[in-house]
């Protein structure tokens, strides 16, 4: 039971999503946790006080001038380990945001001495309204967690974001960011992931075929682990929904170099996802090339070596960590890189790996490290792949 012991206080909010509270205090309770459950007066118009009292064993509070809930207010947010407020409405995000406290859930959520995470709902309209995005800005720079909204049918009958997450995928993230082992917590880590694209013309360019995943995955479990992230992502059309990740949108390979040695002085760790192209244009037409003759000739030249860069100017105690994507030899040019970039690991992939490489939901990687030694891993998702990248880097320099 991930959650066995744990004190959960849940505060519910008046939304259509309320109905996902009884689903959600059932499966905490499995979880093995202790559930108490706080609801905004609107609520009871969406979830009934008595089922979710019999869910979690324990009374439903609602009302602030309530004898007995007045008491408490103060100590249900130190008696919590975490307290969780799902679903989050619009109204209730924008009272959080602005200090508003009128009811009892806010009372407890303003004197909460527990982390607060937070699973907002509500229709796509409002969701992506200036305001409210504003509002959740608001709460994680007070120290909030927010569980991102997801994309699904909406109670207006339309198809968008603003649906509250799963009672799963909430649980998930609780265990995740709260009660993991987090090694890495004080650590700064940065990470590339995606293609780079080298203009021609405004309308072409020279490219290739990573899609981020892996390098995505990677800043999923760095954070679990407790990292500070920061993503230099190239043009990837890869969804994800971190909170907290300092993302740096590039294009080329030259944008890219210059947002890591920007980055890297103040980060501990690196880890090089990117497939960066070798080559660009020495020159970039203005305007779209017309097609005149049967050939083309283009005259490249190199890219900046953003990994071997990195290695020469890493001090001691930072972490570099590469990536080669080979054909043949394999281990013998992922050893050399490992040498020459002054690397301190290599993941090394193999296109001859049937479901590793570019594009593919899975991968198969082998690790090499500075000192000699080799680790070799079976084909696994790439977000478990990257979980023992990780892994592997935790044990090597930060056991």
């Amino acid at each position: 039971m991930p959650l066995k012991g744990k004190k959960i206080l849940l505060g519910i909010t008046g939304s259509i999503a309320a109905y996902k509270s009884a689903f959600l205090v059932r499966q905490l309770v499995k979880a093995g946790a202790e559930v108490k459950v706080i609801m905004t007066p609107s609520a009871k118009d969406f979830v009934t006080p008595l089922t979710l009292s019999t869910l979690s064993k324990n009374p439903v509070l609602i009302d602030l001038f309530d004898e007995e809930s007045w008491a408490n207010h103060v100590m249900l947010g130190r008696w919590a380990d975490v307290m969780l407020i799902a679903p989050l409405s619009c109204n209730t995000l924008a009272k959080m945001a602005h200090g508003h406290c009128d009811n009892l859930l806010l009372a407890v959520y303003f004197s909460a001495t527990c982390p607060v995470v937070v699973a907002p709902a509500m229709d796509e309209d409002m969701w992506h309204h200036p305001a409210t995005q504003n509002n959740i800005a608001k709460l994680q720079s007070f120290g909030n967690k927010i569980i991102p909204a997801e994309k699904g049918e909406l109670a207006s009958g339309l198809y968008g974001e603003g649906r509250m997450a799963e009672p799963e995928t909430i649980i998930d993230f609780i265990h995740t960011h709260f009660f993991l082992p987090q090694p890495l917590v004080g650590k700064k880590a940065l990470v590339t992931a995606g293609p780079t694209y080298e203009a021609i013309d405004p309308v072409r360019f020279i490219g290739n075929h990573s899609s981020g995943k892996m390098g995505i995955a990677l800043v999923a479990a760095l954070q679990q682990k407790g990292a500070d992230v920061t993503l230099v992502l190239g043009p990837s059309r890869e969804f994800y929904s971190f909170t907290g990740i300092n993302t740096v949108r590039v294009t080329s390979a030259e944008e890219m170099y210059r947002a890591c040695m920007e980055v890297f002085d103040k980060t501990d760790l690196a880890v090089m996802t990117a497939a960066v192209a070798d080559y660009t244009p020495v020159v970039k037409a203005g305007e779209k090339i017309k097609k005149k003759d049967s050939t083309l000739t283009l005259e490249l030249t190199k890219t900046k070596d953003i990994l071997k860069s990195l290695g020469e100017k890493k001090r001691n105690g930072q972490v570099l960590v590469g990536f080669a994507l080979e054909t043949n030899n394999e281990e013998a040019y992922a050893r050399e890189k490992l040498a020459q970039k002054n690397a301190d690991m290599i993941v090394l992939n193999s296109l001859n790996d049937a479901g590793a490489g570019f594009g593919h939901d899975t991968n198969k990687v082998t690790i090499f490290e500075k000192k000699g030694q080799r680790f070799d891993f079976d084909i696994k998702s790439k977000q478990e792949v990257a979980n023992d990248i990780v892994d592997t880097i935790i044990r090597l320099f930060y056991a």
